[in-house]
């Protein structure tokens, strides 16, 4: 992957980089949309990510290409970046480019040619990882004094202002913090972190996740609509955030009955994410899988953020054995995770994909996965 985005910089513009870039995916433990209330997530970075080769150029324009988009160069004015204005994949580095000159910071003219091994739509955080590689670059090249976790504010910014995705800030923040064979206790809140032990091969179990194939997009409204509501919720409840709700029965105050059900999501994920954490420092990933289960189905039957093929793979990889399972995103579409002993992890996978089959669906893609080392300079 690293050489694939060298020889296409070298391509398109005739020069070679002045760096290669790499950020990891990642696949969210527990404590999904959590994070734009305040909340707590445990995410873990993925060894699937996005490399970015880049260098500066003359004049005031960005220019980026992508293997994976056919390799045509596309290159916009950097006086002219404004939300909504560069459609598409481009969207992502161009919108952290606007994002750190809206705040004083010198980004001036530059190359990006970018390869990934990180399936797009996939509920996996590619966007994150584009995002958080092109501002690595950025802030290397231009010698920008940032800090990693103002960089992850600022890929947010490109992505819920520029591209328009009313996400948090979980996805940014485990792409730049996380270590290998740690999840990311996250209090997104504050953006403070805490490594948390995840090495669940030692207790002879294995993490699988599963690309359901379905497509999602934040960006369509659904996402937003979420947000809405919970904002909506904390407002009624006279609280900053929902994070501020300990206790689940104090919601019986909201009477919108389908804004309740939004609000209990969230309290009980926020309780969730941090058993699973104590659980792990604990040395007990064997004891979670319950917690993981009791996570998608609040999210099919509270949050309705689940899509069938999700709720279909969850329960035939509990039913062949696995601990506990769950979708992991966003929601609409994308990746499920689930923790298995190792011994039986290729039988789940075959029962998944034999529940796939008998509905008529292409079969998800499955690969085991460990905890991995966050985004990072390669040269």
């Amino acid at each position: 992957m690293e050489q694939n985005a060298v020889r296409l910089f070298s391509d398109c513009y005739g020069s070679r980089p002045e760096g290669v870039w790499y950020a990891p995916g990642r696949v969210n433990l527990i404590g999904e949309h959590t994070d734009y209330n305040d909340g707590f997530a445990l995410p873990f970075a993925l060894g699937a990510g996005i490399c970015v080769a880049a260098g500066r150029r003359d004049g005031d324009t960005i220019s980026a290409a992508s293997r994976q988009r056919g390799g045509a160069a596309i290159t916009v004015p950097l006086a002219g970046l404004a939300p909504g204005s560069v459609k598409g994949w481009a969207g992502y580095p161009a919108g952290v480019a606007w994002a750190l000159r809206s705040a004083g910071h010198q980004v001036g003219g530059m190359n990006i040619a970018v390869d990934a091994d990180l399936a797009p739509g996939a509920g996996l955080s590619s966007s994150a990882a584009l995002e958080c590689a092109a501002g690595l670059a950025m802030a290397d090249l231009f010698s920008l004094p940032v800090t990693r976790t103002e960089l992850a504010a600022f890929g947010r910014r490109a992505e819920n202002d520029f591209v328009g995705a009313p996400t948090g800030l979980m996805d940014q923040l485990a792409v730049l913090l996380c270590e290998d064979q740690h999840a990311l206790l996250l209090d997104c809140r504050s953006a403070a972190g805490t490594s948390v032990p995840l090495d669940v091969g030692s207790a002879g179990l294995a993490l699988l996740v599963m690309d359901t194939r379905v497509k999602h997009e934040l960006a369509d409204g659904r996402y937003g609509a979420r947000r809405r509501s919970c904002e909506q919720a904390a407002q009624n409840l006279r609280v900053r955030a929902l994070r501020d709700i300990s206790d689940a029965s104090s919601l019986s105050a909201l009477d919108d009955l389908v804004m309740r059900r939004r609000a209990m999501h969230v309290v009980t994920e926020n309780q969730r994410a941090l058993e699973v954490a104590e659980l792990l420092r604990a040395g007990r990933p064997d004891r979670i899988g319950p917690l993981l289960t009791a996570s998608h189905l609040s999210l099919r039957d509270d949050f309705d953020v689940s899509w069938p093929e999700a709720d279909a793979a969850v329960e035939a990889a509990l039913s062949a054995g696995a601990l506990g399972a769950r979708m992991t995103g966003g929601g609409f579409g994308g990746s499920l995770i689930a923790l298995t002993p190792a011994r039986s992890a290729h039988t789940m996978a075959a029962a998944v994909a034999s529940s796939f089959s008998m509905k008529g669906w292409l079969a998800p893609e499955v690969a085991s996965v460990r905890p991995s080392q966050g985004a990072r300079r390669l040269r």
